[in-house]
């Protein structure tokens, strides 16, 4: 299985995406692959947004596999300040680092790319669009395509790349990643923006036989109520 390199010769990568298209779940694997690979890395938590399920809730288990976190100050807290690290800034000033950048859902959640504008020109960005087709609002080539541009144009970069996500938690199968497959492919059609990973846990991938890499992921946020 060809795993995903998300960097694509730079060192800056973001990662996006509607409400529950599991894009942190994809960031956190991406940071960890790439420290097992021997990288520096660093995963910045930039979501403003959402108060649940994000990378700050793993802190712990991140440093445990050689990654470095940057949260916002305010994350974990209960305190509701769309703030951020000061810290984000030392990814785009220090050559040595590579980032993975978790950003919040949707286009409230991608302004918080757009501050950064004049040090990804600097830098460059691989900037990831992720999708599962069986959320509300992604159901379909339509939906997908006028998510992709609000978020585009809120986070003031181009979406790259688009990573198949489509799940139903537990109970996937590898027929949900194929359904998602279709449409996407629709959307690549649509946009001229690639198809370039597909995401899951390692049972539905290998049943899959991607033709394309694949990220494969470890659940880290399963509430309790999934264990």
């Amino acid at each position: 299985m060809r795993q995903f390199d998300p960097w694509n010769g730079g060192r800056i990568a973001a990662v996006v995406g509607h409400y529950g298209s599991g894009k942190t779940e994809i960031a956190m694997a991406l940071a960890i692959r790439a420290a097992e690979n021997g990288l520096k890395v660093k995963l910045a938590d930039l979501d403003i947004v959402n108060p649940f399920f994000r990378s700050a809730e793993q802190g712990g288990a991140l440093a445990a596999k050689g990654v470095g976190l940057i949260a916002p100050p305010y994350a974990l807290t209960g305190v509701d300040l769309p703030v951020l690290s000061a810290q984000v800034q030392s990814v785009f000033d220090d050559p040595s680092i590579h980032a993975i950048l978790d950003v919040g859902g949707e286009e409230a959640g991608a302004a918080a790319l757009g501050r950064y504008r004049p040090s990804f020109d600097r830098t460059g960005c691989q900037l990831y669009y992720v999708v599962n087709v069986f959320r509300p609002f992604s159901e379909d080539a339509d939906q997908i395509e006028r998510q992709m541009e609000r978020i585009a144009e809120r986070a003031r970069l181009k979406i790259t790349g688009l990573v198949n996500n489509s799940n139903l938690g537990p109970w996937t199968e590898t027929r949900h990643l194929a359904e998602g497959r279709e449409i996407l492919k629709e959307v690549a059609r649509r946009t001229g923006i690639p198809v370039v990973a597909v995401a899951g846990e390692a049972r539905v991938l290998e049943a899959l036989d991607p033709d394309i890499p694949a990220v494969p992921l470890k659940l880290m946020l399963k509430p309790e109520w999934m264990e």
